[in-house]
């Protein structure tokens, strides 16, 4: 009977080890489950961080392709310094930094010191030069500064009317068959456009392109004067004597650039709008042209064109033989007599 009892709970017992030994494995694949849906989430996160971090950069990041240095790669023009032994410490030399000094302030004279000065005296009345003890007429015996005071001088308009005198000889024109008669000469070529003057002219450019005052403003401060000036005829103003006085300079230092070694070129997108046989939404281009970077003179020329096609360069560079530096525009590859040259700030675009 006891021998039926202990059979008994041994095979109990090896029931309950087999659902033991069951519930372990069942344990261990759960276990290896939820590595495995752990590691997938990790790698997910990771992507996502990646993610994160790039449209980050690319929202609040630089927009310039200026390169930087990256943590953990080594410049790639300075490898050997980079790559160098750092010298044993006490091998090292130091050396003293000098004491920093602070720039001076400037001072009230000298931030003023181009500007006229008006003096202005605040003189005693004259019935009040006398003493008041004695009656005695008082003398002047030295001034006091007083203010300092920043006053503008608001522009004026004014019309100069140009005549010229005639002189004729009272002998001639009685005894000689063709009077003699000389007028008085302007000895200056008027080739401006219209009534305005070069100062004027000069003035209405400055205040577009320096100030950034539209052309609309600048009609409102002529009426402002007293001269009823549309923007269209300032318009016209800036255009015709552009036109007339900047191109000669414009070509002549076009002649210097392409007579140069270096020259670098890029292209812009623009929209112009009302421009003949094209619609507004058409993308025209400004190219700009520059010497090299560290040429003695230091030349930049705008050239507009309605397209990109490569030609618009060959035209404007035409007869040079140096080194062309560009992006991989294609458009460039059109000049033959010239060395292309890539920027280093654009390979990063193909890596």
């Amino acid at each position: 009977m006891a021998r039926d009892s202990r059979e008994q709970q041994l095979i109990e017992l090896k029931d309950t080890v087999k659902e033991l030994n069951t519930t372990i494995k069942n344990l261990n694949a759960l276990i290896e489950a939820a590595n495995k849906r752990e590691a997938e989430h990790l790698e997910k996160e990771k992507v996502l961080q990646e993610q994160i971090e790039y449209l980050t950069k690319k929202l609040f990041g630089k927009s310039s392709e200026k390169r930087d240095d990256f943590e953990g790669q080594f410049n790639l023009f300075n490898e050997a310094e980079t790559l160098m032994a750092e010298p044993d410490p006490e091998e090292q030399e130091f050396t003293t930094v000098e004491k920093h000094t602070r720039k001076k302030k400037t001072k009230m004279t000298d931030k003023f010191a181009n500007l006229p000065v008006q003096k202005v005296l605040l003189d005693v009345p004259e019935d009040e030069r006398i003493c008041d003890i004695c009656g005695t007429p008082l003398e002047r015996i030295g001034e006091e500064f007083v203010r300092r005071e920043i006053e503008i001088i608001k522009p004026s308009l004014k019309i100069i009317e140009y005549y010229s005198v005639s002189y004729g000889c009272p002998k001639c024109k009685e005894d000689a068959e063709v009077p003699h008669i000389v007028k008085g000469r302007d000895d200056q070529k008027h080739m401006l456009h219209g009534m305005a003057s070069a100062g004027t002219v000069a003035w209405v450019m400055y205040q577009k392109y320096v100030n950034c005052l539209p052309l609309y403003r600048q009609e409102k401060d002529f009426k402002m004067y007293g001269a009823e000036i549309c923007r269209g005829t300032i318009a016209n103003w800036i255009i015709n004597n552009a036109e007339d006085f900047f191109r000669p300079m414009h070509e002549y230092f076009q002649r210097k650039l392409v007579s140069g070694k270096y020259i670098m070129a890029d292209e812009t997108p623009v929209q112009v709008l009302k421009e003949p046989g094209r619609r507004a939404e058409t993308k025209s281009y400004m190219w700009v042209f520059r010497s090299g970077e560290y040429d003695p003179e230091q030349i930049v020329l705008f050239h507009y064109s309605p397209t990109r096609a490569g030609q618009t360069a060959k035209e404007f560079l035409e007869g040079f033989h140096g080194y062309l530096m560009t992006d991989g525009y294609g458009g460039y590859n059109k000049l033959k007599d010239c060395t292309r040259t890539s920027c280093w700030a654009h390979v990063r675009r193909y890596l």
